[in-house]
């Protein structure tokens, strides 16, 4: 038996590799916002412009994800035209699911849970997505809780995300992150972003205003041996932002409707975002498509400045 059975299974790209073996930055992305975020075109050109912001900003990409049951930290633009094109066809892919979209040869999309335990076993200290998991509204009869809740306690990486996805119950997300022990960071805010919003309403556990103080944080929770995320929370541009008393009425309807329909589990999130981007004329895909690149140059900087602390020690 090999001492490392990971490499069995995680295919580093070349590109990556190299990054990962000189000290480069590295920013690891997620593959179900191509899969089941967005519709075709769309997915496949943020995916590839999203890329092209992290290089930009001097890091190189690596995006996540399960193809022919291989693990991929890193994957090229013929492979980011195929989970696009064939979208919601590919499995949504979290913790649960990877032994067996793994054992059976399959492809998964990686949510930010899978992205984060992926991204980890080659080495990526940094992630950049659109809005994480949380608690969903109306819990006390669902029960429904994101893994990646669970993951951002145990998985040590720092996710950049305009905040809690607006569709769900933000207050009860942070109560959850602070009794797990996540730190949630504003990025030039004192308020938790909410996804489309620029603000909650909630206070951030901590303000930072340049990524190198962001970076400093996540050097001395590792150094220190603190396992789990640190969740660097980055308002939507200003220009693109919709008001929360907007979307929030659009979000109560599209919950109605999805009970009607008796939709559950891991479909929720995609049916509410499809929904409000129809009932927005397409103005939220734009908003989602912008807090995504706007993620993607602050992890740039964010693992930039972090390589350059922990070179030939971490």
């Amino acid at each position: 038996m090999r001492n490392d059975p990971i490499h069995q299974y995680l295919d580093i790209h070349p590109e990556v590799r190299d990054a990962l073996e000189n000290g480069r930055p590295v920013v690891a992305l997620e593959s179900t916002i191509i899969c089941h975020g967005m519709p075709y075109p769309k997915n496949v050109e943020t995916a590839k412009q999203v890329e092209a912001v992290v290089r930009e900003y001097g890091a190189t990409p690596a995006t996540i994800a399960i193809l022919d049951g291989r693990l991929k930290a890193g994957v090229d633009e013929s492979e980011i035209d195929y989970l696009g094109n064939n979208g919601q066809q590919i499995t949504k892919s979290s913790r649960r699911d990877i032994p067996f979209v793994v054992s059976r040869g399959e492809d998964g999309a990686t949510t930010v849970a899978s992205t984060m335990i992926i991204a980890a076993m080659a080495g990526i200290r940094v992630m950049a997505t659109g809005g994480i998991g949380g608690v969903h509204r109306g819990v006390e009869q669902t029960m429904d809780v994101s893994a990646d809740l669970e993951e951002l306690s145990r998985t040590n990486i720092a996710v950049v995300c305009a905040g809690i996805k607006s569709v769900l119950d933000i207050g009860r997300t942070l109560e959850y992150l602070e009794t797990i022990g996540v730190p949630v960071v504003g990025y030039r805010t004192n308020t938790v972003p909410a996804f489309y919003a620029r603000s909650s309403g909630f206070p951030v556990d901590y303000r930072v205003d340049e990524a190198a103080a962001a970076a400093a944080a996540l050097q001395a929770k590792y150094e220190l041996g603190i396992d789990g995320a640190v969740l660097v929370t980055n308002p939507v541009p200003e220009e693109h932002a919709m008001a929360r008393e907007e979307i929030d009425g659009l979000i109560e309807e599209a919950i109605a409707e999805m009970n009607e329909r008796g939709i559950t589990g891991k479909e929720t999130t995609p049916f509410l975002l499809a929904r409000i981007a129809d009932r927005t004329g397409g103005k939220s895909l734009e908003a989602n498509i912008e807090l995504v690149l706007n993620n993607a140059k602050l992890a740039a900087e964010i693992a930039v400045n972090y390589s350059r602390l922990t070179e030939g020690r971490d």
